[in-house]
């Protein structure tokens, strides 16, 4: 039975390995994103003397919001590799700070970049706000603080499991 048990232990401990795929999967979607964000960035360099300032304020917004979901991907896919499959050996000082994070930090980091996309999405919908109805843009708004509170209850619930117990005296 014992042999029975140390096998199932070994092929749930092995399964983690099947992760990379995910990882993987996540390095082609960021090349892809890459492509799309030289063709926006092309576009937005084509129509630099066109582009109006409200425009070329959109499309600078749309650059940075590509830049962060890049940076979104990497996160995700270094440390929750770190996290969940091995440990990186040949590049401690290349990503020595994302081994600090535990899987708590990091859905902390995740949930504040999802806040700072968003933000950025409700800043250029207010900007075309005459597009918007008053009730999609109340949705927006809702939908953007319902972010952000979720991401201060991560960081409340983290910040709650990271104290110290007290010791029991007795």
């Amino acid at each position: 039975m014992k042999s029975l048990e140390l096998l199932v232990e070994r092929i749930i401990l092995s399964s983690r390995w099947i992760l990379v795929v995910f990882y993987l999967g996540l390095v082609a979607a960021l090349a892809v994103y890459a492509v799309s964000f030289v063709y926006k960035f092309l576009k937005v360099a084509g129509n630099v003397f066109t582009y109006g300032e409200s425009e070329m304020i959109l499309a600078m917004l749309g650059l940075i919001d590509a830049a962060l979901v890049a940076s979104l991907i990497v996160m995700v896919m270094i440390s929750g590799y770190e996290n969940f499959v091995s440990r990186f050996d040949e590049a401690d000082d290349e990503v020595s700070f994302l081994g600090k994070l535990d899987a708590g930090s990091l859905k902390i980091k995740v949930a504040s970049s999802i806040v700072a996309i968003s933000s950025i999405h409700l800043l250029q919908i207010f900007l075309n706000a005459s597009q918007y109805t008053d009730g999609q843009l109340m949705w927006f708004t809702i939908i953007h603080l319902a972010f952000v509170v979720s991401a201060v209850m991560l960081g409340f619930l983290e910040r709650l499991m990271a104290k110290p117990k007290p010791t029991d005296k007795t």
